[in-house]
């Protein structure tokens, strides 16, 4: 690519982690990582940020690393994942009937047919934060990828709504501009990591994204091409560590080490006879603690887990037969011993771990290769999708200044004719843009459905005063 490429940065506040991850695309499509920093989120549980101020001091330690990792960072605008059990979704169905039967359909008319829904009903305080088209119908031609260049009475879609709580992402907002920076937009996080870890074969063969992070769980699921169904489970991570600290009455601090030393999805995988020894308290006794137990403590708690993953895949109707690319486990809590065998006995699919690592260059930290960081990588891709797309359309716009010219060929002499420049350019033609359907079942595709404009649905009048807020 002649163009140079842009730094784009993604923000992940998680629960237990906020990291911050710089990264360019190099002449080969792969991220070139710029700038990492990390820092422990303490104002955010359960995905949602309910201390701001020491959100912004968690926000600020991540970015500092970040630019002292590269002192030539200059980070003015992020991308930011948005999760947390207010998110919710649900199917809706669209029609509308053409004015002009004759014409083929056009953009103009989907995006009609798209904002309709912004109007669907939803329960007081919440908000619509995404409308993703899946398959459109055309007159009585159903499961049409894509219908821009047919022709008929009525087109339809049905449609996947995913909504979330207005006051948890104007908190997101409010953190983000705070810290001195601008969001470039709002991502949820599930379609984020699945991004990540997800290839194109993955999303024609179906799968389902299982993103375990600190406090939830976060459910993405691919069928026939396009996202079938959004779900937030309410535990995660943090859930296990607090039912081995109340279940072995242990710290905080040495139930977290426990799980990542020891811990294991399965208590059958684990030797009876053996023993973690921990240190006792203002001159108490050690305690021993049986290995056993805390992979049964783990073993419930993931296992909960596992069967909502079911309970919403049998909501949607969704079996191997329909997931033939399995589940793809992402995210911190993915890293657990004998999780892929737990899984697997328990949803009857396939199960592997997703790394990020696929979109990454050769020269990359191994830090970033780990689950944990599969939604800020994805966040950054989104952001590079965005910024393609918006190159695109402006090379497509651009009009040669030059005067056009015509070459006469008699035997060997050439001769050129000077025309006068044409006032109308080739390129906008009356003819409407067709898109083919195989499009919408790209990795390409599925991050176009993500709409761009989630934050001016957020901001309200009072968040007008921002900048004033950055200034004081």
């Amino acid at each position: 690519m002649q163009h140079k490429q842009p730094i784009i940065v993604g923000l992940d506040i998680g629960t237990t982690k906020i990291a911050a991850i710089a990264g360019r695309k190099n002449e080969f499509g792969k991220l070139e990582i710029l700038g990492f920093g990390r820092a422990n989120s303490n104002g955010v549980q359960h995905g949602m940020v309910l201390n701001i101020d020491q959100t912004i001091k968690a926000i600020q330690t991540a970015l500092e690393r970040c630019m002292e990792s590269n002192p030539e960072l200059d980070i003015h605008e992020v991308y930011v994942g948005i999760a947390g059990h207010h998110i919710k979704s649900l199917q809706t169905r669209g029609d509308i009937v053409r004015q002009n039967i004759e014409d083929e359909i056009s953009q103009e008319e989907i995006d009609r047919l798209v904002a309709d829904q912004y109007r669907t009903y939803i329960p007081l305080g919440d908000q619509i934060i995404d409308v993703i088209p899946q398959q459109f119908t055309v007159d009585n031609h159903p499961n049409i990828p894509n219908p821009i260049g047919y022709s008929g009475v009525k087109v339809g879609a049905n449609f996947h709504i995913i909504t979330g709580d207005k006051n948890a992402i104007r908190n997101i907002n409010r953190s983000v501009e705070k810290s001195g920076l601008k969001t470039k937009d709002l991502v949820l996080q599930p379609l984020a990591s699945a991004a990540a870890v997800m290839s194109e074969q993955d999303l024609e063969a179906g799968v389902a994204i299982v993103d375990i992070g600190g406090g939830t769980t976060d459910l993405a699921v691919f069928s026939e091409g396009v996202l079938k169904y959004t779900a937030v489970i309410p535990f995660g991570g943090e859930n296990i560590t607090n039912d081995i600290k109340l279940g072995l009455g242990v710290l905080r601090t040495q139930a977290e080490a426990m799980k990542v030393q020891f811990g294991s999805a399965l208590s059958d995988q684990t030797k009876a006879n053996t023993f973690i020894t921990i240190p006792g308290l203002r001159g108490m006794a050690p305690k021993e603690i049986a290995v056993k137990n805390l992979a049964n403590i783990i073993q419930a708690r993931m296992s909960e887990i596992m069967d909502f993953v079911t309970y919403h895949l049998k909501q949607v109707g969704l079996d191997s037969r329909s997931l033939n690319g399995g589940i793809i486990l992402t995210g911190g809590g993915s890293q657990l011993k004998h999780l892929l065998q737990l899984t697997e006995f328990l949803t009857g699919l396939n199960a592997r771990i997703g790394y990020p690592n696929e979109h990454l260059s050769g020269d990359h930290l191994e830090e970033l290769e780990k689950p944990m960081y599969s939604t800020c990588i994805g966040l950054i891709l989104k952001g590079y999708n965005d910024y393609e797309n918006k190159y695109k359309s402006t090379v497509e716009e651009e009009v040669p200044e030059k005067t056009w010219k015509k070459v006469a060929h008699k035997a060997d002499v050439q001769i050129e004719i000077e025309e006068p420049v044409m006032e109308t350019p080739v390129a906008k033609t009356e003819e409407p843009v067709t898109i083919t359907p195989e499009r919408k079942k790209t990795l390409k595709g599925f991050l176009d459905s993500i709409k761009t404009d989630i934050i001016n649905l957020f901001q309200e009048e009072d968040d007008k005063n921002f900048e004033e807020f950055k200034n004081q």
